[in-house]
This record gives structure tokens, sequence and C-alpha cells, in this order.
């Protein structure tokens, strides 16, 4: 396998960081490979989207793969934030007009050619440091602003990628990409336990008379379900308050983020579907399901 085709934690077991030059030829076919060789609800890149566009939103996942990966993959808080360093500096870098890791050499172009300014990408990497030191949340509004780090910058990108830049979009990019943010965080409960992060937040335990001791058991009983259908209503209520966003852009953005809000409430409804009980089984949607979605989307490509 070459070296070019490696996933993040295996790439850095085998090359020495900034030890290897890359061209942009090569840059170009690793972060096209990286997008699309990793697990993904849908796609990472639409056939809906003009195909010109398709490599830069190639680069911007293996930018966010990335660091996923170097919070999510290494299996040390401290190794983890000593990566998170390094890969902020190697954005900074970039931003300085210097690249030699193969994101940063094929992310370079497409950040010039959109304006995109450093402020979504180092906000993602502050969400990562955070999950080293931060794996409980008091309150809704204490989830809330880890999602302006964690999930809102990727609708700012996916934006400036499109063409647009105005604070309108961004705010309501945000309402959506807070739910879709959500509607993960309760499909994956029990993946997050396995990494010790809770991120229901605990007054809501607490006001349902549920623990955090019950929840790492696993116990499902009337209180962890009452707390789960005032979870899933606070996503519901933000995936509302997002969809004026589809009828602001152009149509093929405009199917795909119907596509995206679609597929998160469908998450949510496959959660009401199994009793709340996300403890015994991880809501899933199948490839029945995704196709069903682009069928009921479809309509938004018809002349309006």
């Amino acid at each position: 396998m070459p070296v070019a085709h490696l996933q993040p934690k295996d790439y850095l077991e085998t090359v020495v960081p900034d030890s290897t030059a890359y061209s942009r030829e090569e840059a170009l076919e690793y972060t096209r490979w990286l997008a699309t060789h990793h697990y993904e609800n849908f796609q990472v890149v639409s056939f809906l989207l003009p195909k010109e566009l398709h490599q830069d939103f190639y680069n911007v996942y293996a930018f966010c793969r990335w660091a996923d990966d170097l919070g999510d993959e290494i299996g040390d808080p401290r190794e983890s934030l000593r990566l998170l360093a390094w890969w902020r500096s190697e954005l900074e870098a970039m931003y300085h007009g210097q690249a030699s890791h193969p994101v940063f050499v094929a992310l370079k172009g497409t950040v010039q050619r959109h304006a995109i300014p450093i402020e979504p990408f180092d906000r993602l990497i502050r969400a990562f440091e955070q999950d080293q030191t931060v794996t409980r949340y008091r309150t809704f509004d204490d989830v809330f602003g880890y999602c302006v780090n964690s999930a809102n910058p990727v609708g700012h990108l996916v934006l400036y990628l499109c063409g647009y830049r105005d604070a309108e979009r961004q705010r309501l990019s945000d309402f959506t990409c807070t739910a879709l943010q959500l509607a993960n965080f309760w499909q994956d409960v029990t993946v997050d336990l396995q990494k010790d992060r809770v991120y229901l937040p605990l007054n809501l335990l607490e006001k349902h008379g549920y623990t955090v001791e019950q929840l790492f058991a696993h116990e499902f009983n009337p209180q962890f379900q009452s707390l789960m259908v005032e979870a899933v209503g606070v996503a519901e209520d933000l995936f509302q308050k997002g969809l004026p966003l589809v009828k602001m852009v152009n149509r093929r953005l405009s199917l795909d983020l119907d596509l995206f809000s679609r597929g998160g409430m469908q998450i949510l409804k496959k959660i009401r579907l199994q009793n709340y009980n996300v403890l015994a089984r991880r809501p899933h949607i199948s490839k029945a399901e995704r196709v069903g979605i682009l069928i009921q989307c479809l309509p938004r490509l018809l002349p309006f």
C-alpha cells in the first residue's frame, strides 16, 4: 500500500511528520482517497454538488478527518493534545504560505480560491482539544457551546465553498449543524460511554431522576425514556429552526442540506421507534432508508 494511502493514525506510525515532500497532485490524490475510504452516514461529496467543487470538499474533509482522528484514535489525551497542537501549527503555517503535510498542500489551494478564513478550521481543532479535557456537560447551553466549535464550523465551511458568506445563512446553518451533532450524540450514547464521555446534560438527568452511574450500567427505565424524549425534542426543534436555509441556497446545495437534515431527523425517528432505548441498540439508517430520503428530496431539483 502506498504511504499516501494511510488513515491518519497509520500515517503517523509510518511517516515522520514533515519528513515527506508531496507534490500538489499527490496531495490531491491523498485527500480524495481519504474522503472516499471512510464510513459516513452519507457520502462526503454528493453527486449533486458541482463537479468542480468535489476536490475542494475532499480537501476540507481530509482536514476534519485528521483532526478528528488525532482527538479520538490516539488513545492518550496528552498525546492527542500534543498532536492537535502540531496540527494547528501546520494550519497556521499553511495560512502563511508554507505547507508540507499532504492535507495542507491540497487544502492551500481551496482556502485561496474560496477566501476561507482560518477561524472555522481553528474552532474544529479547539473542539477536539476540549474532548480531551471535558467529558461531562452541566446544561444544554454547555453542550451548545461545544457544538459552536465541533459542528457549526463545518456548516460555515460548506457555505464558503458554495459561495455564501453572510451572517444570516451562517446562523441558520448553525441550527442545522448543532441539531445534527445532537442527533449523533443521541444515536451514539453507548459509543461515547466507551470513551467516558457523556453529552446528555447532567441537569437533564437530574431533572428526570436518572444518574450517570445508571447510564454507565446501561439501565433503561421510564426515567431514561423521559429524558430522551426531551433530548430528542431539543434536537428536532433545532432542525426546524434551520430548515429555512434550504430555500436560501442554490438547488443542488439545497438538496444536500435537505438530505442531511432529513437524515438527522430520521435518526431521531428511529430513536422514537425503539422506545428511546438507545442503550440496548444503536439506531441505524439502512441503505433502503437512505434511498427513500433521497427520493423525498429530489423534487427540490425541479424548477420552482
